[in-house]
């Protein structure tokens, strides 16, 4: 097992350093770059001159090092992430980008947590409920609930969501994650439940697609567990049909599940910035986008290279799981 967990661990490594290099070079390819976004904004706010405008621009390339070819740019920004955990500064703030993360990072990661469980505990729980009903009227909504979160666009069910609750519901609880009662309140369960009114689209939005994957892969597995023969023996002894399933049959239906949980936090992840950019949710989302719309190059790699890390692990951390409920699995990583 231990040496089952090292292989994994480095060829994770090797790819978080890989998506490192591919997302930097990524961010750097459209033309421009902060010089122009700070030559713009002296022409049309500062009422500045094109000639003073670009010499602007090229001394504040020359200051953040924007003349430097692509390589020593990105050896600089990755060499400061491995020995200082230096992220690089951010442009717009005048801070390091990893503050200016670390702001919305938390909340990000929490609500796609909350988000995971949930697709997770329900998507699994009406695959067995259809997978038990197969034809049966349960079994024909699960199915409905299954296409409908796989087909309909996330943003497509933000910008919805967004309508209602600007124009139908005239809610106030839009682009903020508190009430202003609440910004700067200590935690309490009003301040949570307050936080519930805000985050609730995300969570649905993000929920939804997951959901409907789990369902779909816990339905198909339990159905051809429960046609195995170990099934029909469990019956054959008179077990109580309920523990035939719950006992015998879920347990080997969900190992495709385990495996796939590494794909579904970045799934949530994804989903949750898809739907805080539309509802302006102050997390990872928008920064993400303001970052690329500046340019401000070193948030944005960071944030990409995180979301990147955050598959790796997912990926790692359900490999392990897979290994330690299937010895098949580890004893295949030493072939």
């Amino acid at each position: 097992m231990l040496g089952f967990v090292l292989r994994r661990l480095v060829s994770a490594l090797g790819l978080v350093f890989a998506v490192s290099i591919v997302s930097f070079a990524l961010i750097q390819a459209p033309p421009g770059d902060y010089g122009d976004t700070i030559k713009a904004t002296a022409m049309s706010r500062g009422g500045m001159g094109e000639a003073d405008a670009e010499r602007l621009a090229q001394q504040t390339r020359e200051t953040l090092g924007l003349n430097d070819p692509l390589p020593v740019q990105y050896a600089k920004w990755i060499g400061g992430i491995v020995t200082r955990g230096d992220f690089g500064p951010s442009f717009v703030q005048n801070r390091p980008a990893a503050d200016v993360i670390s702001e919305r990072i938390w909340w990000t990661l929490g609500i796609a947590l909350v988000c995971h469980i949930l697709a997770t505990v329900i998507g699994c729980g009406l695959g067995i409920f259809a997978a038990v009903n197969q034809h049966r009227w349960g079994d024909r909504a699960a199915t409905v609930i299954a296409f409908l979160g796989m087909t309909i666009p996330r943003f497509f069910m933000a910008l919805v969501i967004l309508y209602l609750l600007a124009f139908v519901w005239r809610s106030p609880t839009i682009g903020s994650l508190f009430s202003a009662p609440y910004v700067f309140a200590p935690w309490s369960f009003a301040k949570f439940l307050d936080l519930a009114a805000h985050v609730w689209p995300i969570v649905l939005i993000a929920a939804f697609g997951g959901l409907a994957y789990n369902l779909r892969v816990m339905r198909g597995n339990l159905l051809d567990v429960l046609r195995q023969p170990f099934v029909e023996a469990a019956r054959a002894k008179g077990l109580p049909e309920r523990k035939v399933i719950m006992k015998h049959a879920v347990p080997n239906a969900v190992h495709p599940l385990v495996m796939n949980q590494g794909l579904i936090m970045p799934y949530m992840v994804s989903g949750e910035l898809e739907a805080a950019i539309i509802l302006a949710i102050p997390t990872i989302g928008p920064l993400m986008l303001q970052s690329l719309l500046v340019e401000d190059i070193y948030v944005t790699a960071s944030i990409f290279m995180l979301l990147a890390v955050i598959l790796v692990i997912g990926n790692f951390l359900a490999d392990v799981a897979l290994a330690a409920l299937d010895p098949r699995v580890r004893q295949g990583a030493f072939r």
